[in-house]
C-alpha cells in the first residue's frame, strides 16, 4: 500500500519552460544580489525572457538577524547594484506595515470579561 504523500512526491516535475540559472554577486558587506538568466532545457540562454534580480540582506533586531529579500525591477546587474538600496527600503516598509496590521488583528482579538463567548465544549443536558 503506498502512502499519498508518497505519491504526490513521485508526481513532481520541473517546469522546463521556466528554468533559470542562479548566480549571486555580493560585496560580502551589506548583502548580494541574485540574478536569474532564463535558460532553455538544453542550458542556453532563453532570450525571450527578462532576467530576474532579487536583492538580499540582513537588518539586526532585537530577536536577532531579520533577513529581508527583494525583487529588483531591472533589466541589468548594473541598474540592479544602483536599485538595490531602494528595493531593500521598499520591502522593509513592506515588512513594517504587515507586522502593524498583524498586531491590529491581535488587538481586535481581545476577549471582554463578561462577555458570553461560544465553547467548543458540549455542555451535559
Amino acid at each position: 500500500m503506498t502512502e499519498p504523500n508518497v505519491q504526490a512526491l513521485a508526481e513532481i516535475k520541473m517546469d522546463v519552460a521556466n528554468l533559470y540559472r542562479e548566480e549571486v554577486f555580493t560585496d560580502l558587506r551589506v548583502g548580494s544580489i541574485k540574478q536569474l538568466t532564463p535558460v532553455t532545457v538544453d542550458g542556453s540562454r532563453d532570450l525571450g525572457r527578462p532576467m530576474i534580480f532579487v536583492g538580499e540582506t540582513q537588518l539586526m533586531s532585537q530577536m536577532g538577524p531579520l533577513p529581508v529579500q527583494a525583487r529588483i525591477e531591472v533589466a541589468t546587474l548594473k541598474e540592479a547594484i544602483a536599485a538595490f538600496p531602494a528595493a531593500i527600503q521598499t520591502a522593509v516598509e513592506a515588512m513594517i506595515d504587515e507586522v502593524k496590521e498583524l498586531q491590529r488583528r491581535e488587538m481586535s482579538r481581545i476577549v471582554v470579561p463578561g462577555v458570553e463567548t461560544s465553547s467548543k465544549i458540549l455542555k451535559p443536558k
